[in-house]
């Protein structure tokens, strides 16, 4: 039966604002505000990977549509990093390049769920998660873990109780956003076994690879390449998230199947963005050296401030603030926060169980407008 106007219910109870310090807030109070909501950088790309660098007559065709599994020879490069940086073995038909990693996670999750099949999804999470396998029909389920787990037998425990009989998948997130956390090799190696013996697929969100801060990055498709989807981006690494250029990795069988999806959605990757995209794994490692020194000291600054521990990895900082609460509740906080000049996401945003929580992403801003913004929240803090 026709239901106009209503939504589909799955995309009812999805929401619009996961980022948002307030919705509904005048655009001149957010622009006002150093924008510590959004995981992106200040930075620009290096030389050569700006938009102003690429020119018609070097590349023609940058107005067309490529190869719908990507540009050949950017397939190629990355089939070559996967292989020596992340030692995952794969073949050219193992990888998709997509519309970012967001695009290359929810052409997995379609791919994989049929609907109303579960995906488990280690919490706190990345806020687009959620939306994503409800947008595919798919049902994501909480597991509290990056604040509540401290040994590879104890991760496998939070996951293992909340597999059901209609789950299908695990999501994981290393280095971590919002944590910081860097699951240890040894964390990762367990889970994977517990997928084989669960005979679950894992998708592993790797897009901060790169910023590892304190011990070391580890790709879980080394311990059970034959099920996972791992995606990766160029957006995070090299400070080009307009750009909208990721890569999904795995099974060729799933990929195909991945593939299918992405046809029908986005078709092919943007053309600039996998050129650019090529030219950063050819030349773009000291601009990541250079980021990654940076995003230490700033996060480290930042951590220090708040009287919290030095992230481990990525771009955030996730702050328990329920003890500063009043009969507002969270989003009280957040707009007192947005008065004081500090645009942060709501925790809620990252898991049910983190309504009391903040996220902050600690490149979004130069280096001197965090400090400021960090020292305004430390004092509403205290």
């Amino acid at each position: 039966m026709p239901r106009p106007p209503q939504l589909a219910e799955s995309v009812a109870r999805m929401s619009g604002t996961v980022f948002s310090p307030r919705a509904g807030r005048s655009a001149a109070s957010a622009a006002e505000a150093v924008p510590l909501n959004v995981g992106d950088t200040w930075l620009e790309p290096f030389e050569g990977a700006r938009m102003q660098d690429l020119r018609s007559s070097e590349h023609p065709g940058l107005n067309r549509y490529t190869e719908t599994r990507g540009i050949p020879s950017l397939v190629d490069a990355i089939v070559e990093k996967l292989r020596t940086r992340n030692q995952i073995a794969c073949e050219r038909d193992g990888v998709l390049v997509t519309a970012g990693a967001t695009a290359g996670l929810a052409c997995a999750v379609g791919m994989l769920a049929e609907p109303g099949e579960e995906v488990l999804v280690l919490a706190p999470f990345w806020p687009l998660i959620r939306g994503i396998s409800q947008a595919l029909r798919a049902t994501p389920v909480e597991v509290p873990f990056y604040d509540r787990v401290d040994s590879a037998e104890a991760a496998v425990e939070a996951v293992r109780e909340r597999i059901g009989p209609r789950t299908t998948a695990l999501y994981v997130s290393s280095p971590s956003n919002p944590t910081g956390c860097v699951l240890p090799r040894a964390w990762l190696e367990a889970l994977a076994e517990l997928a084989r013996r669960e005979d679950l697929w894992l998708l592993s969100d790797e897009v901060y690879e790169d910023y590892v801060y304190q011990g070391e990055h580890f790709s879980i498709a080394r311990a059970a390449p034959e099920r996972t989807l791992s995606v990766f981006s160029f957006s995070k690494a090299y400070g080009m998230s307009g750009n909208r250029t990721g890569y999904l990795v795995g099974p060729p069988q799933a990929v195909a199947g991945a593939h299918k999806i992405g046809v029908h959605t986005f078709y092919s990757a943007p053309t600039p963005g996998q050129v650019v995209g090529q030219r950063a794994l050819e030349s773009g490692g000291d601009w990541v050296k250079r980021a990654r020194q940076l995003y230490r000291e700033t996060g480290q600054g930042a951590a220090r401030a708040l009287g919290l521990p030095p992230p481990a990895g990525s771009q955030f900082l996730f702050i328990d603030v329920s003890a500063r609460l009043d009969e507002r509740g969270p989003q009280g906080f957040l707009d007192d926060c947005l008065a004081d000049g500090v645009a942060l996401a709501p925790g809620v945003s990252c898991g049910a169980d983190y309504a009391g929580w903040v996220r902050l992403c600690y490149t979004a801003a130069e280096p001197e407008r965090v400090a400021e913004a960090i020292r305004r929240l430390a004092a509403r803090l205290s």
